[in-house]
């Protein structure tokens, strides 16, 4: 579950090209000190306006990209004062990188709907934004709230991110569902207080359910860029993952809820693999059948 962040070379006209509609809405060069905070969102009816309320004293712009939520989402969302497009989902990559594009600012912040900022972040948030440099990037770290619980421990803490950054300079990347902020060169990351608090899963059932959702993205995805499974991967990848988050990562010291965070992460891994072996094994037998 560990989402790091790694340095990518971008040709700088793609991220040119992935800004300019940000661009063209602001003409010139924005102030170091305004602040667009990117939220995107699917029925987070529950969730939405906490998020909100708590980046209301650092963000002079709060943007929320909704995929046609069907509950209250929405409403809740321009009650709090936040500036709502509607879009269809793409990836959650696409996504992010859309909601940059639909910001005013240079400087974004960009968080889940399911995410909040601790009041430590809100201060160091606060006192980055009076110092700013569009050549440095900041990282912060998430930690998640699972059945009720904190989790302080293992692959799920410090899960360190980039979310503070100016967007003529970043983008978000990676692989679906596990999304990224890459560069087009490499600039100082320097980290802040405070946590995000990531209200992630209200039972274990429902755990369960996202890791066969996010298995199946994250095999599609893998299978798209070329990647292949085997048994050794689907042996040898789910028993790291518990041993590296439970043992290693201590995990453990989070009790019960450790242990079952570690064994979903295991199974999660496991599904992944298990998917992406069985679509490259269909992808083949199609194959087959054509050159017959």
């Amino acid at each position: 579950m560990i989402n790091q962040f790694t340095y990518r070379e971008v040709a700088s006209e793609e991220i040119a090209r992935e800004h300019s509609y940000a661009k063209l809405r602001q003409p010139g060069i924005a102030d170091a000190n305004t602040l667009s905070v990117i939220i995107i969102a699917f029925n987070e009816e529950n969730c939405i306006g906490r998020c909100i309320d708590s980046v209301k004293k650092i963000a002079d712009e709060i943007i929320v990209l909704d995929s046609y939520s069907t509950d209250a989402t929405v409403e809740i969302a321009r009650s709090r004062g936040a500036i709502v497009h509607q879009e269809k989902f793409r990836g959650y990559v696409e996504q992010k990188n859309r909601a940059l594009q639909l910001s005013s600012h240079n400087l974004v912040l960009s968080l889940d709907a399911d995410e909040m900022l601790d009041h430590q972040l809100v201060s160091s948030i606060l006192a980055a934004k009076k110092k700013f440099s569009a050549k440095e990037a900041y990282k912060m770290n998430r930690c998640a709230n699972y059945c009720g619980r904190f989790i302080r421990h293992g692959l799920w803490y410090p899960d360190q991110k980039i979310r503070l950054f100016d967007k003529r300079l970043g983008r978000w990347g990676g692989t679906n569902p596990h999304d990224k902020v890459e560069f087009a060169q490499k600039i100082p990351i320097k980290h802040l207080k405070g946590n995000i608090l990531h209200y992630s899963y209200k039972s274990i059932e429902e755990h369960i359910q996202q890791n066969n959702h996010f298995s199946t993205i994250s095999a599609r995805a893998l299978f798209e860029k070329g990647k292949r499974s085997g048994r050794s991967k689907m042996i040898l990848n789910p028993l790291w993952a518990f041993i590296n988050g439970y043992i290693l990562r201590a995990g453990f010291m989070d009790g019960f809820y450790g242990f079952v965070i570690a064994i979903n992460a295991s199974h999660y891994t496991f599904m992944k693999y298990v998917k992406l072996y069985r679509m490259q094994r269909q992808g083949g037998q199609r194959n087959a059948g054509h050159k017959a």
